[in-house]
């Protein structure tokens, strides 16, 4: 059953690794079908190494495992909570790379400083509040992905604009159009937070970049009239 997003589904965690962004078996990515309502994740602590197409599990949008004999990963409630709140996005990473894992544990928006940040995002990557006690110990994964959407809600962002959140004390949740995109956007964003870093250890006074600069360079690449690239 759905061989090709598997496969989709399969190099873009293998992608984790060979990008530097995991550790051990720190990390997952999904892919969804949208039309039959059904998504493909990585399952709960295996290693990569021993990863195939064929151990990775499908469930339903209720969470309900459809195929696949190993347990999902334990963070598909914040994935499903993600996709049922957003019909745009196709695919989710979740890891725990160092940089933005960083930001995430000093619980800091990571600002825009420059052009590569705007390329991508289009404003300061976000980070969410605290979750409760009671969160906590009620249903942990889900309220994250309550806790992401609460974020985005509050802030007016689109989820289009910004593929990219950071959970407090956590780490990052990335996504795109598909599992592929969801990754190349979890490695942009490690890249951004180890900038935005160093841009701070530079100068500590250093100020986010212009609304012009960054309203160029993403709607030069993302907005009706882009002309980045050969189209």
């Amino acid at each position: 059953m759905l061989e090709e997003l598997r496969m989709e589904v399969y190099r873009a965690n293998m992608e984790l690794p060979a990008r530097g962004l995991v550790t051990y078996t720190w990390g997952n990515v999904s892919g969804i079908d949208r039309k039959r309502g059904l998504i493909v994740i990585k399952p709960s602590g295996l290693n990569y190494e021993d990863l195939t197409p064929e151990k990775l599990v499908v469930l339903d949008l209720k969470g309900r495992q459809v195929e696949g004999d190993l347990r999902p990963s334990s963070d598909t409630a914040t994935h499903l909570r993600l996709y049922r709140a957003w019909p745009q996005i196709g695919g989710i990473v979740h890891t725990h790379s160092s940089m933005a894992a960083s930001w995430a544990q000093a619980r800091r928006d990571i600002p825009l400083y420059g052009t590569t940040h705007a390329d991508y995002f289009y404003g300061p990557v976000p980070c969410t509040r605290d979750l409760t006690p009671q969160e906590i110990e009620t249903a942990y994964e889900e309220e994250t992905g309550n806790v992401i959407l609460e974020t985005f809600d509050e802030r007016g962002l689109n989820p289009v604009f910004t593929p990219a959140v950071l959970c407090a004390s956590h780490g990052p949740f990335c996504w795109g159009k598909d599992a592929a995109q969801a990754v190349y956007h979890a490695v942009v964003l490690e890249e951004l937070a180890r900038m935005a870093c160093q841009t701070e250890q530079i100068n500590p006074q250093a100020r986010p970049a212009q609304d012009a600069i960054r309203d160029k360079h993403f709607y030069r690449k993302h907005g009706a009239h882009a002309y980045y690239g050969q189209g």
